[in-house]
């Protein structure tokens, strides 16, 4: 079954720190990766930065 990412979480400098999926689980921006890499969630894709970081991006016509 998968999930999808229907929440986020921010810090005080406006950094998405975690997530809520379809199922009510909160999980960190880290899980999320994973989870994405898995197939365990849809609807987003990640994609890596020049500067070699991971973020995760909504598909085109995912809601998120």
């Amino acid at each position: 079954m998968t999930e999808k990412l229907i929440a986020v979480q921010r810090n005080q400098y406006g950094d998405i720190i975690s997530f809520q999926t379809s199922s009510g689980r909160v999980i960190s921006y880290r899980k999320a990766l994973m989870e994405v890499e898995d197939g365990i969630i849809e609807g987003v894709s990640i994609n890596e930065e020049q500067n070699g970081t991971f973020i995760l991006e909504p598909n085109i016509g995912a809601t998120f």
